[in-house]
């Protein structure tokens, strides 16, 4: 993803403010995190589409530090929950709990009732408390004893895993990886950038302390609201779905993949593709907004074949192949 340009011409004033807002987010997280703008826009495009996060990257790129620092400048409640290998379903979504005062079971909220729920080392977690996820980031409720219960909107998870340690840890199933709008890769700092976070921490920056760096809310659910608002009034000509399914379909005919892209991913690019055309400033979605989401929307919905894998052959390296391939609409 590229950063956005703006161009306001046919949008309202309350989605023209919303976007200054949201345009406002880089600049606030920036003071606490750097060089992650790719990442930084990426989540706002998954809260305007009301989607989730898969966050891969090695320990120590501020992966945690940047859903915080994202959460408190949208001024958003967040909590983060540490997948371990012990952890049970009720640790994650609330159970009920009996009160020797009342001689009645009341329900005892877990941490997903929240706005940005970080689920931290997902894959640490056996596929039990990993799926314990799937009804809340589907349904956007927690069923306990029968009674299901709404969760707060807006309502994200940002999961995070580490790509190079395999041991302990169990891959997400596809169902649970297919529900991710987006899989967002955070690289290693550039050397300008590890600079300039080594300068930080030297001037006192306390990575705990996010008002103390000067982190202040600059956006909210209102702006995020009139967003989506604005980004479901993004028109998509039939050239451009057309597209979007080519794309998709091309992935199923790849001989380097056992498994392509399904129909749900095909309307997540459409959803993401929207969400990024409205962030640059248009009302119209074109080939280069489908382009810059495909591989953050897909990378994490096929399948690599063993052999393929053993030659080298990454997710992002097909995906880019098949645009290369794909024809553009004009």
């Amino acid at each position: 993803m590229t950063e956005p340009t703006t161009d306001t011409a046919g949008q309202s004033g309350d989605a023209a403010t919303a976007r200054a807002a949201l345009e406002a987010l880089r600049a606030e997280i920036a003071k606490a995190v750097v060089g992650q703008d790719p990442a930084v826009t990426g989540l706002v495009v998954a809260l305007l589409c009301r989607g989730h996060v898969l966050l891969e990257g090695v320990p120590g790129v501020a992966k945690t530090l940047l859903v915080r620092a994202l959460a408190s400048a949208l001024e958003l409640d967040t909590k983060r929950v540490q997948f371990t290998p012990d952890l049970m379903p009720s640790d994650v979504t609330g159970s009920l709990v009996y009160d020797t005062r009342t001689a009645e079971f009341s329900f005892q909220p877990g941490p997903v009732f929240t706005n940005l729920l970080l689920a931290d080392e997902i894959n640490r977690t056996p596929p039990k408390t990993q799926s314990s996820l799937l009804e809340a980031m589907e349904e956007r409720q927690v069923t306990v004893d029968g009674t299901p219960r709404p969760l707060p909107e807006p309502f994200l998870v940002a999961a995070t895993q580490n790509p190079v340690e395999y041991e302990g840890t169990y891959p997400l199933p596809e169902a649970q990886l297919d529900r991710f709008l987006l899989k967002l890769t955070i690289p290693l700092p550039s050397r300008q950038d590890e600079i300039d976070v080594l300068t930080r921490h030297a001037s006192g920056f306390d990575p705990r302390d996010l008002r103390a760096a000067g982190v202040r809310p600059v956006a909210g659910p209102a702006d995020l609201a009139a967003a989506r608002a604005a980004v479901a009034g993004t028109t998509v000509s039939p050239e451009i779905t057309a597209y979007v399914v080519d794309i998709c379909r091309a992935t199923r005919e790849s001989p380097s993949l056992t498994l392509g892209v399904s129909p749900r991913g095909a309307t997540a690019l459409l959803a993401t593709s929207r969400a990024w055309a409205w962030l640059t400033g248009r009302d119209y979605v074109i080939p280069d907004d489908v382009k810059a989401l495909a591989l953050p929307t897909l990378r994490h919905r096929v399948q690599l074949r063993p052999e393929a894998e053993m030659e080298g052959v990454s997710a992002d390296s097909v995906i880019n192949a098949v645009l290369a391939h794909v024809p553009v609409p004009r």
